[in-house]
């Protein structure tokens, strides 16, 4: 907090969200809690759809990494939303609302610097226990959208 006064007091008003720092920070937060459980309350909230974003992606990558999953499935077709973790067998996640969704794809855009309908990038996840690299993709189509994250073997 203090840097923020401190750069507002020199004149930089316009500080950009740190997305990335949010994410791995809300990891953190929730990193001894029931992913899946927490997960179950978010659906049908409404509320603050940038930290209620970050927090529902946090949650899914750590509920993915706990299940030991090689891949973490977000996809939205014709407005409906579907997660699955893929591991030995698919896990359904509850899905979130269809503006949760775009605000996550929208973040994770953001984080990545992804603008193209279809790209893959590395995304550098820094835990309380250690990194992780996850490949992120993201592909876009009219009426449907999806970002998968590629888990490493744990």
């Amino acid at each position: 907090m203090f840097l923020i006064s401190k750069l507002k007091e020199d004149g930089v008003e316009n500080l950009a969200p740190n997305y990335h720092l949010k994410l791995q920070e809300m990891c953190d937060c929730y990193m001894e809690t029931e992913f899946r459980k927490e997960l179950q309350h978010m659906v049908g909230v409404v509320g603050d759809l940038e930290e209620n974003s970050i927090k529902y992606l946090a949650l899914a990558l750590m509920c993915a990494v706990t299940e030991k999953a090689a891949k973490l499935s977000l996809k939205s077709k014709d407005g409906k939303v579907t997660v699955t973790v893929k591991g030995e067998e698919k896990v359904a996640l509850p899905a979130p609302s269809q503006p949760l969704f775009e605000k996550m794809v929208a973040i994770m855009r953001g984080i990545l610097h992804l603008d193209e309908d279809k790209a893959k990038t590395t995304l550098a996840l820094g835990l309380r226990s250690g990194d992780m690299d996850l490949q992120v993709k993201v592909e876009r189509r009219p009426g449907k959208e999806s970002l998968k994250f590629l888990l490493p073997p744990l």
